[in-house]
């Protein structure tokens, strides 16, 4: 940190009082030096003093260099320096832009709790301005790739919902099936609301080991898991913008009720701290169980659930916009072909039969998937039904382990239909399919990729 004050004396103390606290405080006696200071070499805060020639007492001195700091970087986290008989002019410096203030005789304790505030402050608004610019690099690259296509009428009524939910601040609760693109009508949300400019933070609640899950969302600071630095946290790295909570489902009763706390309270505190932060973002959240059992079964508790879906937007499955599908195939197949650099060819009248009557059972994500693989593997001057993994009518019971085939002995058939069999019966809840499984829930993840489920 930089510290401005006309007092060598007070300069030196304060040095030495936040070096026993690894602060590495750099020290000006005028604003000049101060910003010569700032210029060389970029601090994470700036202790500044408000007046420095003898006998001033407005505060007009301090004021200016404070205006010049924040114009020469306006995310410095700014502490101002008064005595008790100038809390006027330190409201001042806070609506000119200062982030705290300290007034004279200070307690030491309260000083140094300040300054690592404003040190957290200044980091914080540091990340927030890295994400953002990366949130607009993405949205700028992504262009039609990010977009929800289709002229069905179900995505006709999807996209209006987004449109008359995206430019409130209501939280969102998005429903549908695995692969529909529920990620994609979240990013669809935040990009047509006031939030757009700020970063869209996207987090798996269910690969995310309960024992994790605090640090994870909250943040940790410095030693905590043998860190050696600050944890800010998904809360805090989504600041002004949109945090999306994907597989809602999978998160244990235990941690729902943190995530519910913090929500309420709209701050949250950082494990290893015990000053808590405010939170200033939307919450979009995703699960692919079915309404009736979401509510029905309580794998959310009922408060969370009237915490996060304020607007409820439904993704439909692939099945239920047919019409879509020959646009959707062209549109990957395309994409696909210039990433391989692959010539773009059509789809034979036959193949786009094909496509037509799949049952697509595993949505949008197993179209593109099918997509990916014609480009590459496909030999003729058109598309042929053959160079498209499909199954050819509706999707056929699986077989189990303790089904029609009794006397099938192969480890990794059996492995898949069990997988099947129990992820079935917790309508695709992967935590509690695992839980039956007797595996982790990253354990069943690797699985259910080897096995492409």
């Amino acid at each position: 940190m930089l510290f401005i004050d006309d007092d060598p004396d007070v300069l030196t103390s304060v040095r030495l009082l936040l070096g026993r606290y690894e602060i590495e405080t750099l020290t000006a006696t005028t604003p000049a030096e101060g910003l010569r200071l700032l210029a060389a070499a970029p601090v994470d805060a700036v202790l500044l003093d408000l007046n420095f020639s003898r006998g001033m007492t407005t505060g007009e001195e301090g004021l200016k260099c404070l205006a010049d700091i924040l114009e020469q970087d306006p995310d410095t986290a700014v502490v101002v320096v008064t005595g008790h008989s100038g809390i006027n002019i330190a409201v001042t410096a806070m609506r000119a832009g200062a982030s705290d203030f300290v007034t004279k005789p200070w307690n030491n304790e309260r000083l140094v709790a300040t300054v690592r505030t404003a040190v957290e402050l200044r980091q914080r608004r540091r990340q927030t301005s890295g994400l953002r610019a990366e949130a607009s690099a993405l949205r700028g690259a992504a262009g039609a790739e990010g977009a929800i296509l289709g002229a069905s009428p179900p995505i006709r009524r999807l996209r209006a919902l987004i449109e008359r939910a995206a430019p409130t601040e209501a939280n969102v609760l998005i429903l549908g099936e695995n692969g529909v693109g529920k990620e994609l009508a979240a990013r669809a949300v935040h990009q047509a609301s006031a939030r757009a400019r700020g970063p869209f933070v996207p987090v798996d609640l269910g690969t995310i080991p309960e024992s994790l899950f605090e640090a994870e969302l909250f943040g940790h600071r410095q030693g905590l898991y043998d860190s050696t630095s600050d944890r800010l946290g998904r809360f805090v790295s989504a600041q002004g913008g949109t945090l999306f909570l994907d597989e809602l489902g999978n998160l244990p009763g235990p941690l729902q009720v943190k995530l519910l706390s913090a929500l309420e309270r709209r701050q949250i505190t950082p494990l290893g701290s015990d000053r808590p932060v405010p939170i200033d973002v939307r919450i979009v959240a995703a699960t692919n169980l079915p309404r009736e059992d979401l509510y029905a079964d309580q794998a959310v508790r009922a408060d969370l659930l009237y915490r996060l879906n304020t607007v409820e937007i439904t993704v439909p499955p692939l099945r239920d916009r047919g019409e879509d599908i020959l646009e959707l195939a062209r549109h990957y197949l395309k994409a696909y072909a210039r990433r391989y650099g692959r010539k773009d060819k059509p789809i034979s009248e036959a193949a786009a039969q094909a496509l037509l009557a799949d049952p697509w059972a595993g949505n949008v994500r197993a179209l593109r998937h099918a997509m990916e693989r014609a480009v590459i593997l496909s030999e003729g001057p058109a598309y042929e039904a053959r160079d498209f993994p499909l199954s050819g009518g509706p999707a056929p019971r699986r077989k189990t382990p303790t089904g029609a085939a009794p006397d099938d002995l192969n480890l990794a058939r059996n492995e898949k239909a069990m997988i099947e069999r129990a992820l079935q019966k917790h309508h695709y809840n992967v935590s509690h399919a695992a839980r039956d499984l007797g595996l982790t829930r990253a354990a069943l993840y690797r699985r259910m990729e080897k096995h492409g489920l």
